[in-house]
């Protein structure tokens, strides 16, 4: 039975519903993830848990080690991964404490590392729907059952770690943008690299500066509404965990398989071992 993977995001250090844990430090070809994994069971299943910007946020999100944490997860087993990320939403009927599942994306970073492979492999995956949508909608229906306001959405990551401009709000709404944040949009890119399942589960804090009458997005109010949603969210993740198909049909499961160009000789006599190893091994001789 395949590990699941979750990554936390802002206010998510300790779930509080992991069980029987033990913490493992781990190195990675590309570095230390955020943090020591938190390898452990929710029910009877094995789920691993990474603090996305460490347990006490000291990585921003320009800063986080993408390519470690996503590997580290993938190097542990996991084969899928439900990233929790706060959000500011660009809709009105978006509210704050409402939740969304990340259907499509825009990345607007220009600073992170988003790519396993820019040392001498080529490699270009197919990336039209950046999230897995089967196990996106299993999380959008559980939601629905506990009578929780839940939307389908589009994500923009921007780059941070300043919130947005006024004008920065409105550009992206003429966009019809449902919610805006700073990490997805590497992890996504990185997932798919990895051919893991993603669920972008998005929890929405506040209107970010666009809504004439709201308070203009801080830390203080993305704090407060975060801790309004813990137990809902501790315990959609608590239902989503058992409810899981473990019968990897998606097309996640094969991203890589055309989407490696160099040689097979090639990727055996120069690439990174580990990385071989742990993403290309059918490719290699």
């Amino acid at each position: 039975m395949p590990k699941i993977g979750i990554i936390g995001g802002s206010g998510f250090y300790n779930m509080g519903i992991i069980k029987n844990t033990e913490e493992i430090e781990v190195e990675t070809p590309f570095g230390k993830p955020s943090d020591k994994l938190t390898i452990g069971t929710i029910g009877n299943t094995e789920v691993v848990f990474l603090p996305r910007h460490g347990r006490y946020h000291q990585y921003p999100p320009h800063n986080v080690n993408y390519r470690a944490n996503v590997f580290a997860m993938k190097q542990s087993g996991v084969e899928y991964l439900i990233s929790i990320a706060a959000v500011g939403s660009l809709k009105k009927e978006i509210k704050p404490c409402d939740f969304v599942i990340a259907e499509q994306l825009i990345d607007r970073t220009n600073k992170r590392l988003n790519t396993f492979f820019d040392e001498g492999i080529t490699v270009h995956v197919g990336f039209a729907d950046p999230f897995c949508k089967k196990l996106s909608n299993i999380a959008y229906e559980i939601i629905k059952k506990e009578n929780l306001d839940v939307h389908h959405g589009t994500y923009l990551c921007m780059e941070g770690p300043q919130f947005s401009t006024r004008a920065e709000s409105n550009l992206y709404r003429s966009w019809n943008v449902d919610v805006i944040g700073m990490t997805l949009g590497p992890e996504a890119k990185l997932a798919r690299e990895a051919e893991m399942c993603l669920c972008g589960l998005l929890t929405v804090t506040d209107y970010d500066c666009w809504y004439e009458g709201e308070e203009d997005v801080s830390v203080s109010s993305v704090v407060e509404n975060l801790k309004k949603n813990d137990e809902n969210m501790a315990n959609i993740i608590r239902k989503l965990i058992p409810k899981i198909d473990y019968r990897r049909t998606c097309e996640c499961s094969n991203a890589l398989e055309n989407a490696v160009i160099t040689s097979p000789d090639f990727i055996n006599k120069y690439g990174n071992p580990e990385v071989n190893r742990v993403l290309l091994k059918r490719f290699i001789k």
